[in-house]
């Protein structure tokens, strides 16, 4: 995927999922503050019912109420997978597809040279783990995803667990480390389940930003303030970072002390990023 395509979607930090039978929650789910709305045509559409999400989705994309939409398909090796493909190709104006249960590269080109669109894969089976650097240099990839609850189902994990967390970090690295390799769009991060959970949501969003992801799937409008209020920086890093920034810009000095830390080019580089952000 080139840089600057890779660039346009960086600032996306809440990616907010919409069942496609519910076409009418589209506008509330982009008046909650999303920064992109996925129209799910899998796992939330029952398979008697997706004909008719399709026709739907067809309908909304032709009104004037339309914004550009990211899709989430069926996967490549699923009945629907044609249809679904066949509705995106009469849809040049959507933002990108979500193809899940990613586990071919081919796949993943397909989707890109029949739409032209931009794809985010989701790795949610042992196979498609083990294909990361395979689907990484995949044309038309810019990021990858994954559902983890799928994964552990796969890999017979016992979701909720201590070693569920050691598995969910490993795959984060990995999906992390290859995203960065073939210049991807940083790892955006699963789920998080319990949307009553303020707390918990806010805890997962800090771990996801300090190991260097670019966002989170949600499943519920009200979890995207709870995502954005928690990438907040506090005031205390804020007035750190400036005075890091204006101590090098003042004095030229490669290493300095600022409240006893010591600070030299990655600290100066982090804390440019943070007041850029």
């Amino acid at each position: 995927m080139q840089a600057s395509i890779v660039k346009r979607f960086s600032n996306i930090k809440t990616w907010l999922f919409v069942p496609a039978t519910r076409i009418d929650r589209v506008a509330k789910a982009f008046a909650s503050g999303a920064d992109a709305v996925i129209v799910d045509l899998e796992d939330a559409v029952a398979a008697a019912d997706k004909i008719q999400a399709r026709k739907d989705l067809q309908v909304y994309y032709d009104s004037q109420d339309y914004q550009p939409i990211w899709i989430r398909i069926n996967q490549a090796s699923s009945n629907d997978f044609v249809e679904d493909l066949e509705l995106c190709q009469q849809m040049p104006n959507l933002a990108g597809l979500i193809l899940p249960k990613a586990e071919q590269a081919a796949d993943i080109e397909q989707l890109y040279h029949a739409t032209g669109l931009p794809v985010i894969a989701l790795i949610e089976t042992a196979l498609g783990i083990y294909q990361i650097d395979r689907l990484a240099k995949a044309t038309g990839l810019l990021a990858f995803s994954y559902g983890f609850l799928d994964l552990c189902n796969d890999l017979q994990v016992q979701v909720g667990t201590a070693a569920a967390d050691i598995i969910a970090n490993q795959i984060r690295y990995q999906l992390l480390l290859a995203s960065k390799v073939h210049n991807l769009l940083a790892l955006i991060d699963t789920i998080y389940t319990d949307f009553h959970d303020d707390k918990g949501l806010g805890q997962r969003v800090q771990l996801w930003s300090q190991m260097g992801m670019s966002g989170m799937l949600c499943i519920h409008p009200k979890q995207v303030a709870v995502v954005q209020k928690s990438l907040q920086p506090t005031d205390a890093e804020i007035d750190f970072a400036k005075r890091v920034v204006e101590e090098y810009e003042q004095s030229g000095q490669a290493v300095f002390e600022i409240d006893g830390n010591m600070v030299d080019a990655p600290v100066i580089e982090r804390c440019r990023q943070l007041l850029s952000q």
